[in-house]
């Protein structure tokens, strides 16, 4: 008798509760958990140069995820988010430094105060579309930049603040090797808190707000209050963000966090995916990688005949933003659903194989 061979196909959730699980099936469940237990033994397997970018890679992660939530999930746009991430580094270590709390409240305090901030500008950007809320965003980095450094009581101005290490319960942790587990920690909290905000009747008005703004807005979702509660939301991770890398680095200052940076937040989630938070992980280690792959790409050419046509030596930091730009536009071009989108063809073709088509 010949066999019969079941292939996978269609939708087959028949609850609620089914169409709003965070993992959809128990696999991918079971290798999210034993990616954050392999996670924990980072810091006995790594060497300190790769753990210190394992924990700039969680300190940005969760900085993208916030952008994720206006940009991906509200279809808003900002390229002034790494102005937020700055003031949550100067206010948790204001914070710390001059009012009688402790580094593990200052961090969620001051993204507290970044959120609100970040509802301010929010408020005239939500009645903004386009090239105007382009401006608007813009514009924002540059107030809260010009702030920065006239504030010399809150930022220091000129000169670089310092932020107290981090400290739990009169315990101070150093290095690399105890922070990491603070990093890893947080940005397990977030990526969960983004995916339930998802599963609740607010975050499903975003991504409605994000399809097609009229038809939500006819639904009664009311247009204003969303898209400010995205930038707040945004700003709220960024700020939380900015507070681990104060308290991370020790030394705060506004040099690297222009205009390149809030673009650089940007490109993490257009190559990871946006609309999703696995993209979003992705994409923050591919830009935090890529100038570590441009290095050994340097140092592998050098003294050949590229070497002495391009300079590598020389120009290697305008080769990043060459390359980092290139990237970008060959994603929107050819991969606009980004990293994460690539990687469920892929499962979708193991798992339907040899009858995928």
């Amino acid at each position: 008798m010949a066999s019969t061979i079941l292939i996978p196909a269609g939708d087959f959730r028949t609850s609620y509760a089914a169409d709003t699980t965070i993992f959809p099936t128990t696999t991918s469940r079971n290798f999210a958990i034993l990616g954050v237990i392999a996670a924990c033994f980072a810091p006995q397997i790594l060497a300190n140069y790769w753990l210190s970018i394992s924990i700039q890679i969680g300190i940005f992660a969760i900085a993208a995820l916030g952008l994720n939530v206006l940009v991906g999930f509200t279809g808003q746009i900002s390229i002034g988010h790494a102005a937020f991430f700055l003031f949550g580094a100067f206010t948790s270590a204001f914070i710390s430094n001059n009012l009688p709390v402790p580094v593990f409240f200052a961090i969620p305090l001051a993204g507290v105060a970044t959120a609100l901030v970040g509802l301010i500008f929010g408020i005239p950007a939500a009645r903004l579309k386009g090239l105007y809320l382009v401006i608007a965003t813009l514009a924002a980095q540059y107030i809260l930049l010009d702030f920065f450094s006239r504030a010399e009581w809150f930022s220091g101005g000129s000169v670089p603040a310092s932020a107290k290490p981090f400290s739990l319960f009169g315990y101070v942790l150093r290095g690399d090797r105890q922070y990491f587990y603070v990093v890893l920690a947080y940005l397990v909290v977030s990526c969960l808190l983004v995916t339930n905000l998802m599963r609740t009747r607010d975050g499903r008005a975003l991504v409605a707000i994000r399809d097609h703004y009229l038809s939500a807005e006819i639904m009664g979702i009311n247009l204003t209050k969303y898209r400010t509660l995205s930038f707040g939301l945004a700003a709220f991770f960024a700020g939380i963000a900015g507070a681990l890398y104060a308290h991370y680095q020790l030394v705060i200052s506004q040099e690297g966090f222009g205009i390149e940076r809030s673009i650089l937040f940007l490109a993490m989630i257009i190559i990871g995916g946006t609309g999703s938070i696995m993209g979003t992980l992705m994409g923050t280690a591919f830009v935090v990688l890529l100038p570590e792959s441009m290095e050994w790409i340097s140092l592998h050419l050098k003294g050949g005949a590229i070497d002495h046509a391009l300079s590598l030596n020389n120009n290697i930091t305008f080769l990043r933003e060459i390359a980092i730009g290139l990237i970008i536009i060959m994603f929107l071009m050819f991969e606009p659903d980004g990293l994460a989108h690539r990687w469920r063809q892929i499962k979708t073709y193991w798992r339907l194989y040899p009858f995928s088509h």
